[in-house]
């Protein structure tokens, strides 16, 4: 495939075959994931500001793609969490569709103590190198970091919304029980089950009574990773959880798989998807987001 291909797959930016491995922090794509559907959805940054910034941790510099609307300041407050791949193009792309309806979203890297997960080539490895050795109190604590910053930056976390898909689905489950400043939260296809181990002692279903803010998920009916009777049992647990968890809702796309909103990959189901987002801002509009 020659650099010109690679480059017809995204519209409006400009990409060589090397820079879609080990960019900066919002460019290219994920190794693991190449080549990139031809489906790709592409936001300009047309009045915006957009780009890498760092998010202090301590003595740490996290990095993170940020998008708002130029000039404005008070700008309600969205983190984007990311997949397995990282803080990608297609993530990136996701902030920046939000900044273009008002809010200021960050997007953290949050895999980047571990590793490079936009550089492995195999998703297994992927997986054992670098995801499966990130401890859930790192990355509340970062995604803790991130709101503060974003504060600092003019943002409005007064009106604070997270959202993530996959990896990130779980994650905001997750921070909307540990963050009482979380107005709502949407998880697009997250695990809500799993072993407690010492690196993720605890996971969506076992949250439910510490819940703070309403989730929307939004889930495939044909996920292999995510059977239906796990959503099942999250939703008789959310019934018994504390009054943000009764009002959390599911909606289910029978139809679909996994990472259905992911439209630079095959899985991408467009109806399904374009549904999701706009229950997602009505979500957020909602809930005071």
């Amino acid at each position: 495939m020659t650099t010109e291909d690679f480059d017809s797959l995204v519209p409006k930016r400009s990409f060589n075959r090397r820079d879609f491995v080990g960019t900066a922090v919002g460019s290219g794509f994920a190794a693991a994931v190449l080549p990139v559907s031809a489906q790709t959805i592409t936001t300009d940054t047309e009045g915006l500001d957009a780009g890498p910034v760092t998010v202090p941790v301590g003595d740490f510099k996290l990095p993170a793609y940020a998008a708002r609307p130029k000039g404005k300041t008070n700008a309600p407050v969205i983190l984007v969490i990311s997949e397995i791949f990282g803080v990608h193009e297609h993530i990136a792309d996701v902030a920046r569709r939000f900044a273009k309806l008002g809010y200021f979203a960050i997007a953290p890297e949050l895999f980047v103590r571990q590793g490079d997960a936009k550089a492995v080539t195999d998703i297994a490895r992927l997986m054992a190198d670098i995801i499966s050795k990130v401890p859930d109190e790192q990355v509340l604590r970062d995604l803790d970091a991130t709101v503060a910053w974003a504060k600092a930056q003019g943002g409005n976390t007064g009106h604070l919304g997270i959202t993530g898909f996959c990896w990130g689905g779980r994650i905001t489950w997750l921070y909307a029980a540990h963050n009482p400043s979380v107005k709502a939260g949407v998880a697009w296809y997250g695990r809500l089950q799993g072993a407690s181990t010492p690196l993720t002692p605890k996971h969506p279903i076992d949250r439910v009574g510490q819940l703070k803010a309403p989730v929307l998920g939004l889930y495939g009916g044909q996920d292999g990773g995510i059977p239906m009777a796990s959503v099942a049992a999250m939703q008789e647990a959310l019934q018994q959880g504390s009054a943000a968890a009764k009002a959390s809702e599911f909606v289910v796309y029978k139809d679909v798989g996994h990472a259905f909103h992911a439209d630079y990959r095959p899985s991408y189901r467009a109806e399904a998807a374009k549904d999701g987002w706009g229950r997602c801002l009505a979500w957020f509009k909602q809930h005071g987001v």
